[in-house]
C-alpha cells in the first residue's frame, strides 16, 4: 500500500528519471530519455512508508540502510527540480501524516539557551571531524571559484576571503565585528592580510577554544578577540561587520531581530558583508513551516531565508542598503562536492573517532542533498554588501564588483 501511495504522487516527474529496483522487479518514473537518470535499490519495504514523511523519512531509511542509490547527487538534483511533487505528497496524505507534521508548524523560537544547544548539536560534534574534510583554513562555507577546473578548494577559499576583504575595504584603522567565528579561519586571514582589529563571537564552545588556539599560534592575539556572546547581546559600534552563513541558524521569527541588531552595531558610515544560503522565494513559507531532514538531523532549528525575506527585513527594520551582490550557487555545489569527496576518503578515520555507520551515511546524504539543492536551483548562496546611509564609500563599493557579479545601488 505504501509503495502505491508514494508512486501515485511522484510518478509523473517533470524532469529526470528514477528507477526503483526491488527483489521482485523494478519500476521507473519519468521520461526514458531524461537527461538526469538514477537508480534506487530498495532493500526493505519499510522504506516506502518512511517516504511519506518527506525528506526526514527518506533520510531515516537511508541512514538505516533500507535503500541505496547509484548516484545520490543526481537523485537529490531531481528531487530539487520536482519538489512541488513531493510537497503535494504530504498534502495529499495529510490525514495520515498530521501527527508527524504538526510539530513542524509549531517550530519553537530560537531563544538564547535553545540556540546554544542547537549550535552545539552540530558544531560541537568534534573539531577533528570537521578538520577531516574542510580546507586548511577550516572555512565551513561556500568557496568562490574564480580560476579554472584545476583550482583547489584551498585556493577558492582564499579567493572568497580576499573578496570579503576587498568589499569591506579593511585596513589597520578598521574595527571589524564578525558574527559567527567558525574556527577562526576568516578572522586570521583578514587580520593578517589587512592589519584590521577584529572582535569575533560564537556560541560554540569547541569552536571558540580552537579559534583562540589558532589565533595565538599565528601571533594575532593582539588583533583578534574571541568572545562567546549571543548576537542579540552584542554592544558597541563597529566600522565593519561580517557574518558568513550564520543567519541560517537565527530562526525565521528572528530574521528581523538579526538585521535590526546588525544595523545598530554599525557606525553611521559602516558596512556589512553578509553571506547567506537562501531558499527559492516561492518555497520560503514551506521552509518556515516544515521540519526537513537537515533541520531535524543536521542543523536543528535551522531555517533558510529567501532573498525576498532579506530585502523585506532590510527595508522594514534597518537602514542598510544592498550595494553589491555575488551569487555563489554553482560555487557552493562545487564546494560541497569537494567536501563529500574528502569525507568519503576518510571512512576509516571516522570509525577510529567513534562515528558509526548510520552517522556516516547521514553525513554523506546531508552533503549530497545540499549539493543537489544548489544544482537544481532550489537553493542558492549570496554575498551581499550592505551599506549604511552615510557610508563614504557606498558608490565606490558598488562599482567594485568582480566579473560575473551584480553591482550598483539596490533598493532595500
Amino acid at each position: 500500500m505504501w509503495r502505491r501511495m508514494v508512486l501515485a504522487v511522484i510518478g509523473k516527474l517533470e524532469t529526470g528519471r528514477i528507477e526503483f529496483v526491488e527483489e521482485n522487479g523494478s519500476t521507473a518514473i519519468g521520461e526514458p530519455d531524461a537527461e538526469r537518470q538514477t537508480s534506487v535499490v530498495v532493500h526493505d519495504q519499510r522504506a516506502w512508508r518512511r517516504m511519506l514523511k518527506g525528506s526526514t523519512g527518506m533520510a531515516e531509511g537511508y541512514m538505516l540502510g533500507e535503500w541505496d542509490c547509484d548516484d545520490l547527487v543526481t537523485l537529490a538534483t531531481i528531487a530539487g527540480e520536482n519538489l512541488g511533487q513531493l510537497d503535494r505528497l504530504r498534502r495529499r496524505f495529510r490525514f495520515l501524516l498530521w501527527p508527524m507534521q504538526r510539530i513542524g508548524f509549531l517550530m519553537p523560537r530560537t531563544t538564547r539557551s535553545r540556540g546554544k544547544r542547537q549550535i552545539a548539536a552540530h558544531y560541537d560534534l568534534g573539531n577533528e571531524l570537521f578538520s577531516l574534510f574542510l580546507d586548511e583554513s577550516m572555512n565551513y562555507s561556500s568557496a568562490v571559484y574564480r580560476g579554472g577546473p584545476e583550482e583547489t578548494l584551498e585556493q577558492a577559499q582564499i579567493a572568497k576571503m580576499d573578496q570579503i576583504a576587498d568589499q569591506l575595504e579593511l585596513g589597520p584603522d578598521v574595527h571589524l565585528l564578525e558574527i559567527g567565528t567558525g574556527w577562526g579561519g576568516l578572522s586570521i586571514h583578514l587580520a593578517r592580510a589587512s592589519g584590521c582589529r577584529i572582535t569575533t563571537t560564537t556560541i560554540s564552545g569547541e569552536q571558540a577554544e580552537l579559534a583562540r588556539e589558532r589565533i595565538e599560534r599565528e601571533g594575532l592575539s593582539d588583533r583578534i578577540e574571541v568572545i562567546e556572546v549571543d548576537y542579540r547581546d552584542l554592544t558597541g559600534k563597529f566600522d565593519r561587520l561580517v557574518s558568513i552563513e550564520m543567519i541560517e541558524a537565527v530562526g525565521w521569527r528572528d530574521f528581523p531581530t538579526y538585521f535590526r541588531k546588525c544595523s545598530e552595531l554599525l557606525e553611521p558610515d559602516g558596512s556589512m558583508l553578509l553571506q547567506a544560503i537562501t531558499i527559492d522565494d516561492d518555497a520560503y513559507e514551506r521552509e518556515k513551516a516544515s521540519r526537513s531532514f537537515i533541520s531535524r538531523y543536521v542543523f536543528p532549528g535551522g531555517c533558510l531565508p529567501s532573498m525576498a525575506e532579506i530585502r523585506r527585513c532590510l527595508g522594514t527594520v534597518s537602514d542598510l542598503t544592498i550595494a553589491w551582490s555575488d551569487e555563489l550557487r554553482i560555487d557552493y555545489a562545487r564546494t560541497l562536492a569537494e567536501w563529500r569527496a574528502r569525507f568519503n576518503a576518510v571512512t576509516s578515520r571516522l570509525e577510529e573517532l567513534g562515528y558509526d555507520e548510520p552517522f556516516r551515511r547521514m553525513w554523506v546524504l546531508y552533503l549530497t542533498v545540499a549539493e543537489g539543492g544548489f544544482r537544481s536551483g532550489r537553493n542558492s548562496d549570496f554575498q551581499l554588501l550592505l551599506a549604511k546611509p552615510q557610508s563614504r564609500s557606498l558608490i565606490q563599493l558598488a562599482g567594485k564588483a568582480p566579473a560575473g557579479t551584480s553591482s550598483g545601488i539596490s533598493p532595500k
